[in-house]
């Protein structure tokens, strides 16, 4: 009964966490669809509550709790935005998962090695979009290990390599130099 109840509390230890700790890795998100290859593309995330700074896609995004910040380096061009919650989960997993655990079932279980807990959340109708949400962490720090997303034929894949907790804090801003283009579309 007592392993029971630990494992039934991961998730909600692990979410507390992700608002009272800075969670810093690199990561890969892998992308596989039925008739394509798997894509592969590394990251980096540094996340506090909602807060994130994340580079991926030769993209850096930050979100200060306020202003969702999308700077490409190709053009020079940031652009600010109050972003929607569906676009802030849309650029953070970790968000994501936080927003998915009120519509869905959760199961919880230990993996082989008793190391790890993996959190499957499962919609309870299909308007959520997705088909299974299912996340590893790893029980001695509680640090997220890795996230799957199973979307009818697409599932994509994020695995954090070295996920550590950070006693400092980036800004989450992203600041131009003077000669970025600066699209502002904040009301």
């Amino acid at each position: 009964m007592k392993l029971l109840l630990t494992i039934l509390t991961i998730l909600s230890s692990f979410l507390a966490n992700l608002e009272n700790k800075t969670l810093h890795s690199d990561f890969n998100v892998t992308v596989l669809e039925e008739v394509d290859a798997p894509m592969n593309y590394p990251g980096t995330l540094t996340m506090h509550g909602q807060c994130f700074k994340l580079e991926m896609f030769n993209i850096e995004a930050a979100y200060d709790g306020k202003t969702l910040y999308m700077y490409s380096p190709e053009m020079d061009e940031l652009t600010l935005s109050n972003p929607t919650e569906q676009e802030l989960v849309e650029t953070n997993p970790l968000l994501y998962a936080k927003t998915v655990v009120d519509f869905c079932n959760v199961t919880e279980h230990a993996s082989a090695d008793g190391q790890q807990t993996i959190i499957t959340l499962t919609p309870k109708d299909k308007s959520a979009g997705i088909d299974r949400f299912t996340l590893r962490v790893r029980n001695s720090d509680l640090l997220p290990l890795s996230l799957d997303i199973k979307e009818g034929k697409k599932s994509s894949t994020l695995k954090m390599n070295n996920p550590s907790f950070v006693k400092e804090e980036p800004k989450y801003i992203i600041e131009p130099d003077k000669n970025t283009y600066i699209n502002d579309m904040r009301l």
